[in-house]
């Protein structure tokens, strides 16, 4: 899949896939200066860049997982979702959950996205729902 984008800051870098099995394209900070993101601190990054993700898809944010396991820093609300009709500028929400100051360097790779299919739902009122052998079993409930 093509995805269109155009640099909105000259030191922004191109999102792409590190090897030919990756699922998604990582994502650079694009930053003037280093940031130290503070243990407990949120700080969204800029990425310099605005995409258009084809209809029927949307563009899912990911922790890049030596960051998160090594460091402690992770997408600040878990999972970013980037609408197919969003045009604006790409940032990155990251919270350093760890012990110690990290630092983000300009031009560092701080998550990935992955693009997948987001069929549109709506919610339609109804009178009950169908059974299941699960039911009203909630949060550990199948074990």
């Amino acid at each position: 899949m093509k995805i269109r984008f155009v640099k909105l800051k000259p030191r922004c870098l191109t999102p792409r896939r590190q090897t030919e099995g990756s699922a998604g394209c990582d994502l650079c900070a694009c930053l003037s200066e280093p940031y130290t993101l503070r243990p407990g601190e949120t700080f969204t990054v800029p990425l310099g860049f605005a995409a258009e993700i084809p209809p029927g898809y949307a563009g899912f944010v990911f922790s890049r997982s030596g960051l998160g396991s090594r460091r402690g820093v992770v997408v600040a609300q878990g999972v970013g979702v980037i609408d197919s009709d969003y045009r604006g500028e790409w940032m990155v929400p990251l919270r350093n959950l760890g012990q110690e100051d990290y630092v983000i360097a300009p031009g560092e790779r701080i998550a990935q996205v992955v693009f997948l299919p987001a069929a549109p739902g709506e919610f339609v009122q109804a009178e009950a729902l169908s059974g299941t052998e699960r039911g009203h079993g909630g949060f550990g409930s199948t074990g």
